[in-house]
């Protein structure tokens, strides 16, 4: 299965549930639950602006999202977050192609 990923597509599904940017709580449920917002806000920081990020396998997104909290968390020199199955599963879900 493919999945994909951009700001575009982001902005979209948000529209789709009828969810405001700001709306902390009901990102977070739409994402798998308590810290939805976060993971949500990381695909947003690891997606370049007018890109496409494309992944052949949900093991390859998977590597792909925590590979990119591990970067940033070594950045800021703090503990990476672990992508939990709930907020894996709403991503996948949420980004498969169709």
């Amino acid at each position: 299965m493919t999945f994909i990923l951009s700001h575009q597509l982001l902005d979209e599904i948000l529209q789709n549930q009828r969810i405001k940017s700001n709306d902390l709580a009901g990102i977070d449920k739409l994402f798998g639950g308590a810290d939805g917002y976060y993971w949500y806000h990381t695909l947003r920081h690891m997606c370049p602006k007018n890109e496409v990020l494309v992944w052949n396998s949900a093991e390859d997104l998977r590597a792909a999202v925590q590979g990119h909290e591990n970067r940033t968390a070594e950045e800021d020199e703090v503990k990476p977050q672990q992508l939990q199955d709930a907020h894996f599963a709403a991503m996948t879900g949420l980004l498969a192609v169709r």
